[in-house]
């Protein structure tokens, strides 16, 4: 007998928009509500259809909501150029609250980790399980040296940044080709076939007929009171979900069970991925969306063990 899962349509997800601290926000939905949410929160410079390949291996398993932060993809930007830590937690909590389905499952890569980890902290009871790829912001060691940088050198470097930048035009490439050669310079990992796909969805065509990417210039330098990552390990400790953390061999991120940050989670397991960077989930994606099917099924092993695959 023909098995029907191996001729059905791949899943196709359907777009919406919320308003957040009056910015209009913009997220997929994959479809299947009634099965547990699973919310996707992508990185810095980046946008929700990163995620694709991810949503559709597990949109019949789940409710998957991938949204675009403020100032990336098809979200609005700050109308006033400002990208605060605060806000990007804001935006996350009021479209869980929209969802109306908690508790709910999210997977967050980089900045996206760094915005799940503090809503945890801050929302434990809204968490079933959460997961990570290299959100825990800087290393203790690099925490050590930006503390002891003078906070005025701080502020006028910020200053001097924004308006640096506010003289200089967006990057604008001639072709699709030219700004796929970028993307591919930004992670020498990926195939072809993706940086096509994260390019195609990742910039806009101006009128002069070149490719710029979506996301907000601005969000380059972000204001120095947005950080406040050595306030972090507080947050850790009020997550009280099964936490998965995931590292990418090759990546520049530091080892949270080398340098001790794993021990302010209550209930959280290392993976270490080989050959893969900081985009780990499209590095090696089967090893990844292997293992985190294990872990959402509750497969995985115990907290704080550590594996690398």
């Amino acid at each position: 007998m023909l098995d029907r899962t191996d001729i059905s349509p791949a899943p196709t997800p359907t777009s919406h928009f919320f308003t957040s601290l009056r910015t209009r926000l913009h997220y997929l939905d994959w479809g299947n509500p009634s099965a547990p949410t699973l919310i996707l929160v992508h990185g810095g410079f980046d946008h929700a259809r990163s995620w694709d390949w991810t949503a559709r291996a597990l949109s019949r398993d789940y409710h998957v909501i991938t949204p675009d932060l403020r100032g990336h993809g098809d979200s609005g930007w700050s109308p006033d150029g400002s990208y605060m830590m605060g806000n990007f937690i804001y935006d996350l909590a009021q479209l869980v609250d929209l969802l109306d389905r908690p508790p709910v499952t999210i997977v967050g890569h980089s900045l996206g980790g760094a915005i799940s980890l503090r809503y945890a902290g801050l929302f434990p009871d809204k968490l079933r399980k959460l997961v990570a790829i290299e959100g825990l912001g800087l290393s203790p060691g690099r925490l050590q040296e930006k503390a002891e940088q003078p906070a005025p050198d701080v502020w006028r470097a910020w200053i001097d940044g924004r308006r640096a930048r506010a003289r200089t035009m967006p990057r604008r490439y001639p072709t699709i080709e030219a700004a796929i050669g970028r993307m591919r310079e930004r992670n020498e990992h990926l195939t072809v076939e993706q940086a096509l796909h994260l390019t195609s969805h990742g910039v806009n065509r101006n009128e002069d007929g070149s490719y710029s990417w979506k996301f907000d210039p601005y969000l380059k330098g972000l204001a120095p009171q947005a950080g406040a990552d050595d306030e972090l390990p507080a947050f850790w400790q009020r997550i009280t979900c099964p936490t998965l953390l995931c590292l990418g061999s090759d990546s520049w991120a530091s080892n949270p069970e080398k340098d001790g940050r794993i021990q302010h989670f209550a209930d959280a397991r290392l993976v270490e991925f080989a050959d893969a960077g900081h985009w780990l989930h499209h590095d090696q994606f089967d090893r990844f969306i292997g293992e985190l099917r294990s872990f959402l099924k509750g497969e995985a092993g115990d907290s704080r063990t550590v594996v690398r695959l």
